[in-house]
């Protein structure tokens, strides 16, 4: 009986595994374009608010005043693979098809670039500008990393 009930719930853990191992289908309402349009905006303000913690950690702003942006840049990056669903491969979406072929690889990058950016905020906080800056180039790195392999040229 309990090899039964062990079989029985491995053959039911298959379809779900599967299911899980699968990119999000696109959110009811929404379509492709509305996504990818939403990504990019994204991806756009996060740009802009990492390039400005820079430049203000650059001309001597205190640091710890940048922990709010640091921090918003994590949550972005725990969001990101919600934003490409299954479907959103359009041809001026500029991602690359490995996003949905290697979706773990996808999703652990980036989720080192949430914790990269975590340690961000945290290096933020303690007000020590070269710690900051050292971390704010570890980010960079993790976002590199990812465009080399899931971004194509825009």
């Amino acid at each position: 009986m309990k090899q039964f009930l062990l079989l029985g719930a491995a053959l039911a853990a298959v379809p779900l595994a599967a299911a899980l191992a699968q990119p999000p289908a696109a959110p009811a309402g929404l379509t492709a374009e509305q996504i990818v349009a939403a990504r990019q905006a994204g991806y756009i303000l996060s740009g802009g608010s990492f390039a400005a913690m820079k430049a203000a950690a650059d001309s001597g702003a205190d640091v710890r005043t940048l922990a709010f942006g640091a921090r918003s840049l994590a949550r972005w990056a725990r969001t990101l693979p919600s934003l490409f669903p299954a479907g959103t491969n359009l041809p001026n979406s500029h991602a690359l098809p490995t996003i949905w072929s290697d979706r773990a690889g996808f999703e652990a990058r980036a989720a080192a670039y949430a914790t990269a950016a975590q340690a961000l905020a945290q290096a933020a906080q303690s007000g020590d500008r070269a710690a900051f800056l050292t971390q704010w180039a570890a980010v960079r790195q993790t976002c590199s990393g990812c465009h080399d392999t899931y971004k194509g040229s825009d």
